[in-house]
């Protein structure tokens, strides 16, 4: 056990003399080791550029334009208030997830989260399960903007062809790969100026938010639908009733404002982790809320009242009918090239974040082949590339789906939305349920008084979110071509990892790992790991400092395997 000196001093300065000079400052290293990490990655992230990765893989306009084929068949009135009334519901999670990312910023956030707050029997395989839903969900993530910019993209040649040529699913996919190929090179050799590109990213998204509300109403002058239209009336274009089909209006603002938990996984690459994490959420919650408020009153007062003509639309796009429609078309394959363009680097973000999650599994040893993915890349400036190649690699194999059909490729949007749900919502439920007297408030929180209430109301509708997202949009009895296969994709992820992790992982995984040496420790936090049954060795790979740390580590281990 550490003396009571140096005890004070790792309380301050924790593990700081081991972190390479210019990774990060003492103050963020210390909270990073007090969570049983050490400093690893390059914090050159601000506070506003970890806003920016977020808002920069939300892209509210072409996140929005995605989604237009769950909004337009609830009409405008279900666009409008479906927008204002989900986002109103996320900003609730986002503060629940502001509270946890706050008092323990770390890259593998939710499944830490979830290990750390569970209890013994659950700690396990509700970390392993988490872990696998949100990597699996980012990933999904990532393959349904890819997947989304290679629409838009072949849209545009479609509309420069009069609408007298359809792409096959095979040049879909092509589209979609060598997007993947060139973010994965991308996320490789711009790693240094990565944080200083999400303020150009967010000003492109801006541009083209402003230019589309400007545009819009000026192109749409003659014929734009009035406040009663906008605001107040409600379609059906599916077979659920008129009231189920406005709840699965929500499905847009769901798919579009789910990439907040970035901010987590970017935590350990970001300067005053405790403050820039909950600011980064809310921030970027709170302004998909507004804007993208503002972007669908434009767009139900400007679309044509013939909402079937624009969700069949020979452009492929429901978006890109809407800009026809308005601003002829020159105009639309400006502004849908400006659209793809934003969509573009909404993937950029995205693989950044996901390769963040997945190498922070693999540090804690839960992936397959996670001691290859697990060593940071210094040549390519203090990243984990092999990381970002196998998220690019897994993408390219679920992208697969859209080869098969329309309604499969539909279900990577909904991979994203349930799987991360899930993860969301997990450590969330094991805060309030079982570890509330563990929870230790950060710089951010809200407060004694609401913080409970906000957490169960974040869980109820992350668990509605899971089911809305299966629900087949067009209505009961779906054939082939219109199921929602959301439900079994979801289910092979939950059910794969657990499957596993009961036959074989449960032998080896006993949650996060200590990646300190182990006379960096403070003396309280060699108490709670006692206390938890927590393993304290050190991950393949990673050298212990002396001969001293070999045999306090041996000394741990002991102990863990007697509490186990």
């Amino acid at each position: 056990m550490s003396s009571p000196k140096t005890s004070n001093l790792v309380d301050r300065k924790a593990s700081v003399s081991s972190v390479p000079a210019g990774l990060a400052g003492g103050d963020d290293a210390a909270v990073l080791a007090k969570l049983g990490y050490k400093q690893e990655l390059r914090r050159n992230f601000t506070m506003i550029e970890v806003f920016g990765i977020a808002f920069s893989i939300m892209g509210l306009l072409p996140s929005i334009a995605s989604t237009l084929a769950y909004s337009i068949p609830a009409g405008p009135a279900g666009m409008v208030w479906g927008w204002f009334l989900a986002s109103g519901f996320i900003f609730i999670v986002g503060l629940a997830m502001a509270d946890l990312g706050s008092a323990m910023p770390t890259s593998g956030g939710l499944y830490w989260w979830t290990h750390f707050f569970s209890s013994p029997a659950t700690r396990n395989p509700l970390s392993f399960l988490v872990g696998y839903s949100n990597t699996l969900g980012l990933v999904g993530g990532l393959c349904s903007i890819d997947y989304g910019f290679s629409l838009m993209f072949l849209s545009v040649i479609v509309i420069a062809r009069d609408g007298n040529w359809t792409p096959s699913n095979g040049v879909i996919y092509a589209t979609f790969l060598a997007c993947v190929l060139c973010h994965a090179t991308l996320a490789s050799i711009m790693s240094k100026i990565m944080g200083k590109l999400q303020t150009v990213f967010v000003v492109m998204n801006f541009v083209l938010i402003a230019t589309t509300v400007i545009a819009l109403p000026i192109g749409a002058k003659n014929r734009r639908n009035d406040g009663h239209y906008i605001f107040a009336q409600t379609e059906n274009l599916t077979t659920w009733p008129t009231g189920w089909a406005f709840m699965l209006s929500w499905l847009s603002p769901i798919w579009t404002i789910g990439a907040f938990d970035s901010c987590v996984h970017m935590s350990e690459e970001c300067v005053n982790a405790t403050k820039a994490v909950p600011a980064g959420i809310l921030m970027s919650i709170g302004s998909c809320w507004l804007f993208g408020f503002i972007i669908v009153i434009v767009l139900a007062a400007t679309i044509n009242p013939d909402l079937e003509s624009v969700t069949g639309s020979k452009f492929g796009q429901p978006m890109a009918q809407i800009y026809y429609d308005a601003i002829g078309k020159h105009g639309t394959l400006g502004l849908m090239s400006l659209l793809f363009i934003v969509q573009f680097l909404m993937g950029l973000s995205i693989i950044v974040a996901a390769s963040r999650q997945t190498w922070a599994f693999s540090r804690d040893g839960a992936l397959p082949f996670s001691s290859f993915f697990r060593p940071i890349s210094q040549r390519f400036g203090y990243i984990p590339l092999r990381a970002i190649w196998g998220c690019a690699f897994l993408a390219a194999v679920l992208g697969l789906l859209s080869l098969i059909a329309p309604a499969a490729a539909q279900a990577l949007f909904s991979l994203a939305v349930a799987g991360n749900n899930l993860a969301w919502g997990t450590p969330i439920f094991a805060r309030v349920v079982w570890g509330q007297r563990k929870f230790k408030p950060g710089p951010f929180y809200t407060g004694d008084r609401f913080s409970v209430p906000i957490a169960w109301a974040a869980i109820v509708f992350l668990v509605f979110g899971i089911i809305l997202s299966m629900f087949p949009v067009e209505g009961p009895n779906p054939t082939a071509q219109t199921m929602n296969y959301t439900v079994v994709i979801n289910m092979a992820v939950w059910g794969g990892a657990l499957a596993y992790y009961y036959i074989d992982a449960r032998k080896w995984f006993t949650g996060p790992k200590i990646t300190i040496a182990a006379d960096d420790l403070t003396e309280e936090q060699e108490v709670a790991i006692r206390e938890e049954g927590l393993e304290v060795k050190p991950i393949e790979g990673v050298a212990l400092n002396s001969p001293e740390d070999i045999e306090a580590a041996g000394k741990a281990k002991s102990t863990s395997s007697k509490s186990d």
